[in-house]
């Protein structure tokens, strides 16, 4: 049995992301399970993947001495590691790339070597701000789906990380995406609708009946920029970022995203996934950031023949 307690420069991480840096020679597909059979506590209570860390919390790891000892060697080789990215903004504390599609934010079960956050980190290496050894590393505050293009938010340093996963989930931070979708709409509109995520499927519903129990309440925006034939433009606010939010509100009035075949959509104009950009991110003190569209979704634009300002 190990025990460790969270730093300050370590809080703000989810756990699953923690222990992907402590247990660097563990694939994450362990590390999920070491979560989900219960053989990983935080302050004595069965973690969650998505539980967040904070200062002096004290984790319990079911796991040998000796397999903890060479489960933790250091694992890190930026300098062969691929570091194209396309920086919005940086400065000491914050670093903001626009993401694009087909690349994990973060490493998963199908994909562990070129992610978003490998290069933003291999990007920082090169710059002489991050070294091979364990320390605190830039995370993301902020993540999208595989196929979802757009802005994600990486915090340098502890104090920065928490103060922006704070903000977020206080919903002092305002997203704003733009996609395209089948069906035309004439008016604004919000969908208020509760969530439940099908863990197993990677699907997520509206949750009706005894999910209810267990929904997380999710709240979106919407705003009509341009109709054409059968298909509209929009712009998307949402206040709570529960996964595939926009995709499963949208479809639950008929209007499903342009390609996305797991929620309703259509592979139109060559589409093979679903067609969402995170535009614009405006934080808690009005500094505003705005990706440009990917050439994907301008392509799509131009043989739909809508127009986005």
């Amino acid at each position: 049995m190990i025990t460790l307690v969270i730093a300050r420069e370590d809080s703000g991480k989810k756990l699953h992301r923690y222990m992907r840096q402590r247990l660097s020679e563990m694939p994450l597909s362990g590390i999920y399970k070491m979560i989900r059979v219960g053989r990983v506590k935080v302050n004595g209570k069965k973690g969650k993947r998505e539980t967040v860390l904070q200062p002096g919390d004290e984790l319990t790891l079911y796991l040998p001495e000796e397999e903890f000892a060479v489960l933790s060697k250091p694992k890190r080789k930026f300098s062969g590691m691929r570091s194209d990215i396309d920086v919005v903004y940086e400065d000491q504390h914050l670093l903001v790339v626009n993401k694009p599609v087909d690349l994990l934010t973060h490493p998963d079960e199908t994909e562990h070597k070129d992610t978003l956050i490998g290069r933003a980190l291999a990007y920082l290496y090169k710059r002489k701000e991050i070294a091979d050894s364990r320390a605190f590393m830039p995370a993301t505050v902020n993540r999208l789906d595989r196929n979802t293009s757009g802005l994600v938010l990486i915090g340098k340093d502890g104090d920065t990380l928490r103060q922006l996963t704070a903000d977020i989930r206080e919903h002092k931070v305002q997203k704003t995406y733009v996609t395209i979708v089948h069906g035309e709409l004439h008016q604004d509109g919000v969908i208020d609708a509760p969530l439940h995520r099908q863990e197993g499927e990677n699907r997520t519903y509206i949750a009706r009946g005894s999910q209810l129990r267990d929904a997380k309440s999710a709240k979106t925006h919407y705003r009509v920029l341009a109709v054409g034939h059968d298909i509209t433009l929009l712009e998307v606010d949402i206040e709570s970022g529960r996964t595939h939010q926009i995709r499963v509100h949208l479809k639950s009035i008929g209007h499903p995203l342009l390609g996305d075949t797991k929620y309703g959509g259509k592979p139109v104009f060559g589409l093979t996934h679903h067609l969402l950009h995170a535009y614009r991110v405006t934080l808690s003190d009005g500094q505003e950031f705005v990706a440009p569209l990917s050439f994907l979704f301008t392509s799509v634009l131009k043989k739909a023949g809508l127009h986005f300002h």
